[in-house]
């Protein structure tokens, strides 16, 4: 039986590592890592190629049957504004072309909850498409650019999966921020905590990208979140038993403390220094952002969320 032949565009990342850690082990597949920097478990699968480099896509992507796209610029990794446009949107173009060229037929594209915006309620795939950041924007074009091709191409398959915040070991986003924070007893707890943010493993996104990759639907739209979503007093709670502590954090109410945090954002205007915590920054951390599915029932999560941040958390700092 010939082998599906499938490229992971960013594999060399975090997210795309994992992927490759699942794929790589698998018999019925040949797997090609396309990055700009190479990786180093899977060194074997490594081929460079940039989505901003046409020719240089055209040229790891030949014979591939499949390509899952997890290139892309993050949002808390970006100065310039307009690398969203040129990595997200450019870059969906230019696979969009090659994969046109080559007759790929199947695309799997990892975007974002950030298409949504601001949620005041949990939000599904109906929600409404109101991304307030660059990169929510880039993201969301990039997904029309992808519809395009599917709708130009007879039995073309599109899957676009929108994540939550990731994180996992090895991640070193907010998320192990907030851990770190916690584990060296700096957190100041600002508001009640009663507040529910949803949060994705990066085992489990992997594990949605490869059954997305054999279910090869025609087209479908899923968000993708681990459940149950835990409060903000939960996940602390969490996090200090994982590390045998008792939760010793320093509380203070919502309006004393974003007061104050204003008052910091004025002097850092004045001085021109740049304070590590903001106003935006409290108020995202005391908002909920809750996402679910309601696409796909049938996939089950490997790993269970309060497993999950038990495994990071003791990765990182046991």
């Amino acid at each position: 039986m010939d082998k599906r032949k499938i490229a992971i565009i960013g594999g060399s990342g975090f997210i795309g590592s994992r992927l490759a850690k699942r794929l790589s082990a698998r018999r019925d597949l040949a797997l090609k890592i396309i990055d700009v920097k190479q990786s180093q478990c899977f060194s074997q699968y490594y081929q460079y190629a940039d989505v901003t480099q046409p020719e240089s896509l055209r040229q790891a992507l030949v014979g591939c049957d499949a390509v899952i796209n997890l290139a892309a610029k993050r949002q808390d990794k970006v100065k310039s504004t307009s690398l969203y446009n040129q990595i997200n949107v450019e870059g969906a173009r230019n696979l969009c072309m090659v994969a046109a060229e080559l007759a790929i037929k199947q695309i799997v594209f990892t975007s974002s909850v950030a298409v949504y915006g601001d949620v005041e309620q949990e939000t599904n795939e109906e929600g409404h498409l109101a991304p307030g950041s660059h990169y929510g924007k880039s993201k969301l074009e990039a997904e029309y650019v992808y519809e395009a091709w599917r709708n130009a191409g007879d039995g073309n398959k599109l899957t676009i999966i929108r994540p939550v915040v990731v994180f996992g070991e090895g991640d070193r986003s907010n998320v192990y921020k907030l851990f770190r924070r916690i584990a060296k007893g700096r957190l100041v707890m600002i508001g009640d905590g009663r507040n529910r943010r949803s949060l994705a493993y990066v085992e489990n996104i992997a594990a949605r990208l490869e059954f997305a990759l054999d279910q090869q639907a025609d087209y479908q739209v899923s968000n993708y979140a681990d459940k149950p979503d835990l409060s903000m007093n939960q996940l602390i709670g969490v996090v200090t038993r994982v590390l045998g502590r008792e939760d010793k954090l320093i509380h203070i109410p919502y309006l004393p403390g974003i007061g104050g945090i204003a008052l910091l954002d004025l002097l850092g205007k004045v001085s021109r220094y740049k304070f590590s915590i903001s106003r935006a920054k409290v108020k995202t951390f005391c908002a909920s952002a809750q996402f679910k599915s309601n696409v796909e029932p049938d996939f089950v999560a490997p790993v269970d969320l309060n497993q999950a941040i038990e495994k990071t958390v003791k990765h990182e700092f046991n």
